[in-house]
């Protein structure tokens, strides 16, 4: 069973910043789709950015701009960098693993935005 390991969240005032993190297995990491979703109780899921296999990249429209997602192969890692960041971020983080035969998700992340 594929397992992801999530870091990085936390409380962070508005206009902060924050990173997070995703380790997926060395086996799959290269050939998936990682991707970060987040959601707030009472509301659906929404994707934040996703990036594929060859780099390319696309972020949902509240986020573009400020956040940054990036993935180091050799590393097994995927990042979310997230900067300029309101109180209406603030949700669970949960990363995302497409890859063969398989999709996955982390056990979330909570981003707390507050003064």
């Amino acid at each position: 069973q594929v397992q992801l390991v999530e870091s990085g969240g936390g409380l962070v005032q508005p206009g902060g910043s924050l990173t997070l993190s995703c380790a997926a297995p060395a086996s799959i990491f290269s050939s998936s789709v990682l991707a970060w979703y987040r959601q707030d109780p009472g509301k659906e899921r929404e994707l934040v950015a996703r990036i594929s296999t060859s780099g390319w990249i696309n972020y949902g429209p509240r986020v573009k701009g400020r956040f940054t997602i990036s993935r180091d192969n050799a590393k097994n890692t995927a990042f979310l960098q997230m900067s300029a960041l309101q109180p209406e971020d603030t949700a669970v983080y949960y990363c995302n693993l497409d890859g063969p035969g398989t999709i996955t998700w982390g056990q979330g992340t909570q981003v707390t935005v507050s003064s």
